[in-house]
């Protein structure tokens, strides 16, 4: 999806804003390395692992899922790793090349020195021999050592380890715990902007159709934005339907997790544990259908929607031509600020009926996986695992979600950091010769995927890595609007108020092995996909309860007619293995 391939540029102004859209506004160690981030490290200084810079350099080929860019990373943090590594990082990002690449370099039996996956991927290529077995040398590196219990759940289920070695080091892993919950917004919840719906005297809503009337008024008394364009509550798109494994489309799926469910493939899961066929009139696939259909009857509907592309949608709620935003990176487009100090940014309001499903912080890993390429030995190796173990530590997670000191953050009395530059991702600010030169942006680590999340405790702070948490970042944006939402809503953040409430429902982090699709069931994946989102376009656009009803029905006769029992049978065996798996911590 094309989220994915924005995710470098918005992550740290997203971050930033999501949590201050919703807003009022990790207990465990991860490494015994304590040592601050500094960018001024030559090539004859220890590095954080205890290993210096020296030797010849080398060129370090990463096969890289996750990365935007292809080539050598230049600019600050490729000064970074060489001043600590002696290494240069040459990434092949098949987002780039194409997928074509990868069976190119797998049939060469060199995939690259280092890898980074999906993690079905990433067993097939353990399976063929591009992996490297890392068992007996993982001890050796704290930093990575320090996730043990998550290295090695991933790697027991991998479906061809019965000796259960190492080859995977997950993505994103957390320090917190299967259950948390560390962030103050959750991915998807409904956001308004607050002077509209101040305007209005911040009504509570009790369900959709309340929420419907207010998006209503919302766009009686502003039709169009500032510039005289035309402005809608609802504002869709239609390329990324059918993606992440859902069948439907996108803008519908997402909603569901507002009543606790959450799509797993062609069946959704339901808050009591049970798995119902999206066909289901009861569940919550039809009643967001039906819901956007209410709203396009109402006339709320941007009559672009279903013909118009991510980008143009993006540009719209850029332009403040969107009155509601349901993801929460969506408001990385609006909220500056400016906007959060004068109190036109988004932000969450809650809808009585609701309660919202999120997924825990990723403790065992995002999906993704590092790994080593097979034929990597000698000294090329010792340096990989050197920087992987960096990579994993305070300084290194320090740098990749952070950045340099005295560039984008400085260090209070307390140890604690204040962050500075705060535009230098999104403005390309120009970063003093010293620390490596040409724009931030422009030297940012491409390889675009981290093991260690950014919400996990930095041992050294005592916060988290991400800016959003810390104390002198909550006191700097503590805004009027951010007063007023908690002084209406009695809770400091969204995720508070969902707490106090009884209104989240925190799905645990698990890792497991799910089936792949036969070549029979990918078959009817794809055609009953192309079904459901034909027909659930054609739904929104229906002109009454009756039309709808009777295009729902027909979808359901023709989903039937191409073996939708048994995709649903095959879905419901196969999440059924990864929910006993979350059941286990509950």
């Amino acid at each position: 999806m094309k989220f994915k391939k924005l995710a470098s540029l918005l992550v740290a102004t997203a971050l930033a804003v999501t949590t201050l859209a919703g807003c009022s506004g990790d207990d465990s160690t991860a490494s015994t390395d304590s040592s601050t981030a500094s960018n001024t490290t030559t090539t004859t200084e220890a590095s954080s692992d205890g290993s210096a810079a020296s030797g010849d350099l080398l060129t370090i080929e990463i096969y890289d899922a996750a990365a935007n860019y292809q080539g050598t990373q230049s600019g600050w943090f490729a000064k970074v790793v060489k001043d600590r590594f002696n290494i240069e990082l040459n990434i092949i990002a098949p987002q780039v090349a194409g997928d074509a690449i990868f069976q190119t370099r797998a049939s060469s039996g060199n995939l690259g020195d280092i890898v980074l996956l999906d993690a079905v991927q990433f067993a097939e290529c353990v399976d063929s021999g591009l992996i490297k077995d890392i068992t007996a040398d993982l001890p050796n590196y704290s930093n990575l050592a320090a996730y043990k219990e998550q290295i090695d759940v991933y790697n027991g289920g991998l479906p061809n380890n019965a000796d259960k070695k190492t080859y995977g080091i997950p993505t994103e892993m957390m320090n917190t715990s299967p259950t948390s919950y560390s962030q103050d917004v959750i991915y998807s919840s409904p956001l308004l902007r607050w002077d509209l719906y101040s305007e209005l005297g911040c009504p509570d809503i009790a369900d959709l159709n309340g929420l419907l009337d207010v998006l209503g008024q919302m766009m009686e008394k502003h039709p169009t934005n500032e510039a005289g364009d035309p402005a809608y509550p609802f504002s869709l798109w239609a390329d990324w339907d059918g993606g992440d494994g859902m069948l439907g489309i996108a803008n519908v799926v997402q909603l569901t997790t507002w009543y606790g469910e959450k799509l797993r493939g062609s069946v959704i899961l339901k808050p009591d544990g049970t798995f119902t066929p999206l066909t289901d009139k009861t569940g919550s696939y039809y009643k967001i259908l039906h819901f956007l259909n209410d709203a396009y009857r109402r006339g709320l509907v941007d009559p672009d929607s279903g013909v118009q592309d991510w980008n143009t949608a993006c540009a719209k709620m850029g332009a403040g031509q969107v009155y509601l935003m349901w993801y929460s990176w969506q408001v990385g487009f609006w909220n500056s600020q400016e906007r959060l100090e004068n109190g036109t940014a988004f932000i969450f309001i809650p809808v009585a009926d609701q309660n919202y499903y999120t997924d825990a912080d990723a403790y065992f890993g995002s999906g993704r996986v590092f790994g080593v390429g097979s034929g990597v030995e000698g000294e090329k190796y010792e340096r990989i695992m050197k920087f992987l173990n960096w990579y994993a530590s305070p300084e290194g997670l320090t740098f990749q979600h952070v950045g340099i000191e005295g560039f984008n953050y400085t260090v209070n009395e307390d140890g604690t950091y204040t962050a500075i530059n705060t535009n230098a991702l999104m403005d390309n600010l120009p970063v003093p010769e010293e620390y490596g030169g040409a724009g931030y942006n422009d030297g940012n680590n491409a390889i675009n995927q981290w093991i260690v999340g950014a919400n996990s405790t930095n041992p050294v702070t005592g916060e988290t890595y991400a800016k959003d948490y810390w104390k002198s970042w909550k006191e700097t944006t503590m805004t009027q609007m951010k007063k007023d939402w908690a002084a209406k809503f009695g809770a400091a953040e969204p995720v508070d108020w969902m707490k106090q409430n009884n209104k989240l429902v925190i799905s645990p982090n698990v890792s497991v092995s799910l089936a792949a699709d036969t070549n029979d069931i990918g078959v009817i994946r794809n055609q009953c996909n192309e079904s459901v989102c034909d027909y659930s376009w054609k739904m929104i656009f229906a002109k009454d309860d009756a039309e709808f009803d009777s295009m729902w029905d027909e979808m359901t006769s023709t989903l039937e007619g191409i073996g939708f029992a048994d995709l649903t049978a095959f879905d419901i065996e196969k999440h059924t293995v990864e929910l006993n798996a979350k059941n286990a911590y509950k």
